[in-house]
């Protein structure tokens, strides 16, 4: 709370101070610095937390879901596109989100442009982030029930579809409201009850009920799958399927559901007249918005790491490069002496035609004077005899 402040009002209503009222301004003015000094101190100690926890969890990972599915060999599927969108939504919010745990004194919301720029930004990755995961929940669904088939056209279509209604449903509302209310906005984000209620129903309300009804009716398909087939084979996969089912409806639920409950609390009581909910509540506003944010820094952990299509690809990413470094000695051999000389050879993935296999051993065969090379699918002639190979 800034001094200035009381001497505007003391100017204004032009008040006689007493040393009584100067005490009890001074008062008050003490007692508001030290409510402003614990709040900034809960606001650092929780950035802190969601910088440590979170943050290097949501950027590397969805980096890392990015690289392992752009770097696979194999064409993209229509789930791997809405993974890969799902990713770059989460990782442009995540990266956004600094903003927010740096922003614990509210300074550039006194910046106009920057500020609209920054909400209406991080609204936009909002309802992408959001909208991913709905309709992935909803593919899987459709997948799962019915014979129609995923198509990668399709896939990009709904990718396209998704991006774009994100950008309308955070450009146009407040691009009427600034044309309807103005002068009245007292903030550089439009703070409108109707904008307020439309973030509520569509970030939250419709995709949690159709997430949960989704994902509920997957549930009975596959637990009713294991009731009719008890392979012993098959059930480890129908429960890691369920764990990561109930995993993504409960961290979206806990997540989104502080920030909607504080907008929808004061929306109903109707203290949206004076100001923003950000600026009456800093402190409360901080704590929400950082729990939203940790949705897509948890995304990556349970879309990605507990499904067993992105470990297969990891595990053939991390092979790939293990080949790749991969190095074969030269040996030379003389007489009944063996002798490694420093040079060496890498072996590089799709030499099929000039090495005859995907990889090629050094072998030598006493007292041949030269190592003999041989491939794992060609004939070695008889009189050779592989005595000792040597990789690294």
């Amino acid at each position: 709370m800034d001094t200035t402040m009381y001497y505007k009002v003391i100017a204004q209503n032009n008040f006689t101070l007493h040393p009584n009222d100067t005490q009890a301004i001074l008062s008050d003015f003490l007692q508001a610095a030290s409510e402003n000094h614990q709040s900034y101190i809960i606001s650092l100690f929780l950035s802190g937390l969601y910088t440590i926890f979170f943050f290097p969890v949501g950027f590397i990972g969805n980096i890392l879901i990015l690289v392992v599915n752009i770097d696979h060999s194999g064409r993209l599927t229509a789930p791997d596109l809405y993974f890969v969108n799902l990713a770059v939504a989460d990782l442009v919010l995540v990266a956004d989100s600094l903003i927010e745990v740096f922003n614990l004194k509210q300074g550039y919301y006194d910046k106009a442009g920057l500020c609209t720029f920054m909400n209406l930004f991080q609204q936009a990755n909002m309802y992408s982030s959001v909208f991913f995961l709905t309709w992935m929940s909803f593919d899987r669904f459709v997948a799962l029930t019915s014979t129609v088939g995923r198509s990668v056209p399709r896939a990009r279509l709904s990718c396209c579809l998704i991006w774009v209604s994100s950008s309308l449903l955070t450009v146009l509302p407040f691009a009427i409201a600034q044309r309807q209310h103005a002068g009245e906005l007292h903030f550089c984000f439009a703070n409108v009850t109707q904008i307020q209620w439309l973030e509520v129903m569509l970030g939250f309300l419709l995709p949690f009920c159709i997430l949960v009804l989704c994902y509920w009716r997957i549930a009975q398909v596959l637990l009713r799958s294991q009731r009719e087939q008890n392979g012993p084979q098959q059930r480890p996969r129908r429960q890691k399927a369920l764990r990561m089912i109930s995993a993504a409806v409960l961290v979206f639920f806990l997540c989104w559901l502080p920030e909607n409950v504080f907008v929808s609390v004061h929306l109903l009581r109707g203290d949206t007249d004076g100001g923003t909910l950000w600026q009456d509540y800093p402190l409360t506003g901080h704590a929400v918005r950082l729990a939203a944010f940790s949705n897509s820094c948890l995304n990556p952990l349970i879309y990605g790491f507990l499904g067993e299509t992105f470990q297969k690809k990891m595990r053939l990413l991390l092979q790939g490069r293990k080949l790749k470094k991969k190095i074969i000695l030269d040996v030379f051999v003389s007489n009944d002496s063996l002798f490694l000389h420093n040079h060496i050879y890498i072996f590089i993935p799709g030499t099929q035609n000039v090495l005859c296999g995907t990889f090629y051993l050094i072998i030598y065969c006493q007292p041949l004077s030269t190592p003999a090379f041989a491939c794992p699918n060609q004939k070695k002639d008889q009189s050779m005899k592989e005595n000792k190979r040597l990789t690294l």
